[in-house]
């Protein structure tokens, strides 16, 4: 569980140290070498290196161990030179495999009851003989904020002389029949240890699928297998589908990537006219303006029938949590807006929502001949279509079509923003368009190269050498460039991926949750193949599958199916919150649900560590999603919370 420490428990009562003014490396006395994030600041003492951004609530510290028993102990001895009176029992250690340098590694989570809002953690790192430790501890809200400037110093740290492993230089092996066959056999020995019912693949080089395939079924218990044009939510790859569309129109002389929003759509608003009037028609898809997630209304109090409306009313009450181009931070209500101002500026004649549907037929989907494509719910759903899954509490995967089908019927009317839905054979199309920079597959330049790479411009870094452009992320980890971007809904997980030096793209479409556990062990296997890499990905595979399984078990420990029979008693039959909507609570024998405005859920109870009970979710979809039971002027109350945002469903008559 997430939580944090209040904010002034944590403040530095002296000045931080001056922040820095870039990145810039840096190396602990043992000749351990990371990067600083650009704007943090450094205190060294001693062994220890304590990295904290402008928030002052959060801590990355790194400590040079030496000799230690194990990294049980390394941690221990960690907190005791940076701050024992924080530390407390480990929670669940688990293991990662060896990586960057690194002999073993363990990383070890504690318990922290959701009121504190404490993010805590620690990883052991083990070199030859002697230990390092990484801690970190703080306010989860700056801690998802700055989560790209966490990445990059965990991805660069790295023991004294190692030499990274990169595929610069070297040519990229044909994907022939054997290495397509040794891909094939990877994604299907990770579907059983990841308990993925379904997948489907496609490969393309430069002028044809070369390769596509389905692999398990559409829904467990049933036979019917999945195809390469079984139908999968492809959720937030729709966000690179949108900017084409924008791309498009720059070419047509209908926008400018560095137009002025309210030009293009005058009610444009923010929370502030100030910030209002910085935002760029680039911005719109860079994760880049400052923006925090607002999920939570749209999964829990959606109206799918007036999306555009509500997307533009919720963005009118937002502002950001930081500066323009500070930090990577994921706003889906920003690509939602994007595709509905690219289809009025097509179709002003028509509702936002309509003008967007056409549109991003007119311009995108038919001419690249994407014809299996669609964002028709009705149609998909009647058709070949791969159900979604989740793992239930018992740690076996189960389908998820009533809640998880709700709850994506919800976000998909948020079109834009991840809407769509698509098949191996049909989306490979899109990613060998990107792969030929603007070209269809009659050679004919349909969007222009400089138009459909400004896609690609880092607009804010997500990692050591990952980016993020606008629908696409740029990633440089192992030496070549790799254009991809993930997809994420209820039971759907998905990825796309474009490697221009070899000349390959690729589409991976799973019907799990757990799907999200083999994405970048996709690709990585995929450049291990073509550019004789260590191979790696299998490990990392086997490693999250038997973390999961261990995370799971360790958290059902804390959960009651049935639940506390005190907390039902004091439970009211209404709630409502001004910002989710209204809560029902049915009490039927020992069991309890609630039920939001879009979807329901049986409900446990979880006892948490500083003396709260939280309400969970039993549905698998959210399995586990807590809500804190509280009280407000003197009424029942209910508190549920994202990483920076909390919401409080107050008791009604």
């Amino acid at each position: 569980m997430l939580a944090l420490l209040p904010v002034e428990t944590i403040a530095q009562t002296a000045p931080p140290p001056a922040a820095v003014a870039a990145e810039q490396p840096e190396k602990l006395a043992s000749g351990v070498t990371f990067t600083v994030p650009a704007e943090w600041s450094v205190k060294k003492s001693g062994k220890v290196v304590e990295l904290t951004p402008a928030e002052n609530d959060l801590h990355l510290v790194l400590v040079d161990i030496g000799e230690a028993a194990d990294a049980k102990a390394a941690v221990a001895a960690a907190w005791a030179a940076w701050n024992p009176s924080r530390s407390r029992p480990p929670k669940l250690v688990t293991p990662r495999p060896a990586r960057n340098g690194w002999e073993e590694r363990q990383v070890v989570d504690y318990e922290t009851s959701p009121n504190e809002k404490r993010v805590m953690t620690a990883v052991a790192l083990r070199s030859g003989k002697v230990w390092t430790v990484a801690i970190i501890d703080g306010f989860e809200g700056t801690a998802e904020k700055r989560g790209a400037a966490l990445s990059l110093v965990s991805q660069s740290l790295r023991p004294a002389g190692y030499a990274r492993e990169s595929f610069a230089g070297r040519a990229a092996a044909p994907m022939d029949a054997a290495k397509i066959a040794e891909l094939r056999a990877f994604v299907e020995d990770s579907m059983k240890k990841l308990g993925i019912p379904g997948a489907s693949f496609a490969l393309t080089d430069r002028q044809r699928t070369i390769y596509s395939t389905g692999l398990g079924v559409r829904m467990l218990g049933q036979p019917t297998p999945v195809d390469a044009d079984s139908e999968f939510a492809i959720a937030s790859n729709t966000k690179g589908l949108v900017t084409l569309m924008l791309a498009k129109l720059a070419d047509e002389g209908k926008l400018r990537w560095d137009e002025p929003v309210t030009e293009a759509y005058p009610p444009f608003k923010l929370g502030s006219a100030a910030t209002t009037s910085k935002v760029l028609i680039r911005h719109l898809i860079c994760a880049c303006t400052g923006l925090p997630r607002k999920d939570m209304q749209v999964l829990l109090n959606s109206d799918p029938k007036a999306a555009a409306a509500d997307a533009f009313a919720q963005l009118a009450a937002t502002e950001p949590t930081s500066g323009f181009g500070e930090v990577f931070q994921y706003n889906n209500l920003m690509a939602a807006a994007a595709g509905y101002i690219g289809g009025h500026l097509i179709h002003p004649e028509l509702s936002l929502d309509a003008a967007f549907y056409r549109s991003i037929d007119e311009k995108v989907l038919n001419p690249l001949g994407m014809t299996a494509t669609t964002f028709d719910f009705d149609r998909v759903t009647g058709g070949n279509w791969a159900r979604p899954h989740s793992d239930a509490l018992d740690g076996n995967p189960a389908p998820i079509l009533d809640t998880g089908m709700k709850l994506n019927y919800a976000f998909t009317r948020y079109a834009g923003a991840g809407g769509a839905w698509s098949t191996a054979n049909d989306l490979i199309k899109y990613v060998r368009f990107e792969l030929n920079e603007g070209k269809l597959d009659n050679g004919t330049q349909y969007v222009t190269a400089k138009n459909l790479l400004q896609r690609r411009v880092p607009n804010v870094p997500i990692g050591e050498d990952q980016t993020y452009g606008m629908g696409l992320e740029v990633d440089k980890t192992w030496g070549v460039t790799v254009v991809h971007h993930g997809g994420s809904l209820g039971g759907y997980k998905s990825d796309i991926i474009v490697i221009p030096e070899a000349g390959i793209g690729a589409v991976l479409l799973t019907n799990s949750g757990n799907g999200q556990l083999l994405l970048r062990p996709f690709m990585r296997r995929l450049l291990e193949i073509m550019y004789g890499g260590k191979p790696e990905a299998a490990a990392d595979v086997a490693s999250s599958a038997a973390r999961i399984k261990a995370e799971l078990a360790k958290e059902r420990e804390r959960v009651s199916v049935v639940p506390d029979a005190a907390a039902v008693a004091a439970l009211a039959p209404k709630y409502y919150s001004t910002d989710l909507g209204p809560l029902t609570v049915t009490k039927k024998g020992s069991g309890v649900t609630f039920a939001f405005r879009t979807f329901s859920s049986v409900v446990g109870t979880r006892k948490n560590d500083d003396g709260t009970i939280s309400f969970v979710m039993l549905d698998p979809t959210l399995l586990l999603f807590p809500l804190v039971v509280g009280s407000e002027g003197g009424k029942p109350s209910l508190i549920v919370r994202d990483s920076q945002h909390e919401f409080k469903y107050i008791a009604t008559k």
